[in-house]
């Protein structure tokens, strides 16, 4: 019995390539006292894992060279050391990248599959759930009646945000994708109010044109050009939550900031920066009021699953890429 693992090699200059990382045979870790082995099931690849695979700090450690990397996974325990965890548990914990993992019992959460497929707890009812609602509700300080405008709108976050924001009321969401079938889909499944394909020309214009009066919220996936038209379409008052910037994820120079900035003083706006990691004290009341949501259908979600660990690196440039539509899975 092996246990595959991909592991990072050197450290990526621009868009990462196949030669900065290997899938590696190794053993199957033995659980210690307190652990559990985990077999995996389903894997994450988030664009938070780039960030990660520099050497430049940040707020999580980087990738260690020549060592498997981490991620989100949800898996079936096979062999337990531990009190209050069985075998034929299905655990949530942060080993990914990798076939098994053997981790201490407090770093696992357990999961049910037969509330929700197991998959949905990396995405809807998992860490990226828990973005778009402690982003949108705490740091964007969401209020019946905004206007709420998403980038990265058909991704697991920003689909979930704008769904959010209609069922709280909001007067008008605005979504912007990659492509015509995400628009689409935007609007005709996730009940966004208006979308645009922002290769289709200026994001500015486009914005303006799909919220003549504006927009009170914009909840940033995307950075660059996007963030720059969100100001300029910022009405008094309006609160900006950065989550991510994908656009400039990959860069190898400086990337400028909006030239607009001048605007938040007319249009007292704000700007704040977000991390899941300091928002878990809502996941009680997040699993709580979006799990019913999810149940019924109110709430609806899209994942986009590769099969196979020698896959992982594939799947993860291809969500950077945009490929994804929703939850970026690979299946194990």
């Amino acid at each position: 019995m092996i246990n595959r693992e991909w592991h990072l090699l050197s450290r990526p200059v621009g868009w990462p390539k196949s030669e900065d990382f290997a899938l590696v045979e190794a053993e199957i870790p033995t659980p210690r006292e307190g652990q559990v082995l985990v077999r995996n099931r389903y894997l994450s690849v988030d664009p938070y894992m780039r960030g990660r695979m520099s050497a430049a700090k940040s707020y999580v450690a980087p990738f260690e060279l020549g060592k498997v990397m981490q991620g989100g996974a949800v898996g079936e325990v096979v062999e337990s050391n531990a009190e209050g965890i069985a075998v034929g548990d299905h655990v949530l914990h942060f080993l990914g990248w990798r076939e098994y993992a053997a981790t201490d019992a407090k770093n696992v959460v357990k999961v049910d599959p037969d509330t929700a497929p197991l998959s949905t707890y990396l995405g809807v009812l998992g860490m990226t759930g828990l973005t778009a609602y402690a982003g949108l509700l705490r740091t964007a300080s969401f209020k019946e009646g905004d206007s709420v405008f998403v980038s990265g709108a058909a991704g697991a976050v920003g689909s979930q945000v704008g769904q959010i924001a209609k069922l709280k009321g909001a007067s008008r969401v605005i979504g912007s994708a990659g492509s015509d079938e995400k628009v689409k889909l935007l609007v005709e499944e996730y009940g966004f109010d208006a979308a645009f394909n922002y290769k289709n020309g200026p994001v500015g214009e486009q914005l303006r044109a799909a919220a003549p009066d504006g927009v009170d919220v914009y909840f940033d996936n995307v950075g660059g050009d996007h963030l720059e038209a969100a100001i300029g379409s910022l009405n008094q008052g309006g609160r900006i939550a950065i989550c991510g910037m994908i656009s400039v994820y990959n860069s190898t120079e400086p990337v400028p900031g909006p030239k607009n900035l001048a605007r938040l003083i007319q249009t007292r706006g704000r700007i704040e920066g977000f991390l899941v990691g300091d928002h878990y004290d809502l996941q009680p009341e997040f699993v709580a009021e979006v799990g019913p949501w999810v149940a019924s259908g109110a709430l609806k979600y899209r994942e986009t699953v590769v099969e196979g660990i020698e896959n992982n690196l594939e799947a993860f440039l291809g969500q950077l890429r945009g490929d994804n539509t929703g939850k970026m899975i690979v299946k194990l």
